[in-house]
């Protein structure tokens, strides 16, 4: 484990995700599987008028992962599509070294470090994808 990426704030927030449970009978659910590094996240959503009420994960994978998912539990509530897709463009972007990105969440920067490991980007990035994807099939459920 790397120094460099593993900083202590990185570390808090994987501790926390770690105590989290998936959702009883969410409205919205997804998981997400990284090939390359066995990380498996699960995404549950509780929904009311379109947007994010509460959030639940299970997170199997590096800490990255854990703390990506803790950020979204606790940030995620009150917002839509729309927003978690600007959250996570706007990461992603920081991620790639963007200084002129707005991160819509100030914890966002607990991932400076990861800046500098291309290959770890995927890490921050899976919870992300799972609930989008989980709020992408709701929206698709509604409108069918």
């Amino acid at each position: 484990m790397s120094d460099a990426l593993y900083q202590a704030e990185i570390l808090r927030l994987a501790k926390e995700g770690r105590g989290n449970q998936r959702l009883e009978a969410p409205d919205a659910s997804a998981r997400v599987d990284n090939p390359l590094c066995g990380d498996r996240v699960t995404i549950d959503l509780k929904l009311t008028g379109g947007k994010i009420a509460a959030v639940g994960h299970r997170v199997q994978g590096c800490a990255l992962c854990e703390a990506s998912a803790a950020l979204i539990r606790e940030n995620a509530p009150g917002a839509g599509l729309d927003d978690l897709e600007s959250v996570r463009r706007h990461l992603l972007a920081y991620l790639e070294g963007s200084d002129d990105v707005e991160l819509d969440w100030k914890e966002l920067e607990s991932f400076a470090p990861v800046r500098d490991f291309k290959t770890r980007h995927d890490c921050v990035r899976l919870p992300f994808d799972a609930a989008l994807k989980a709020l992408k099939d709701a929206k698709a459920e509604v409108s069918d």
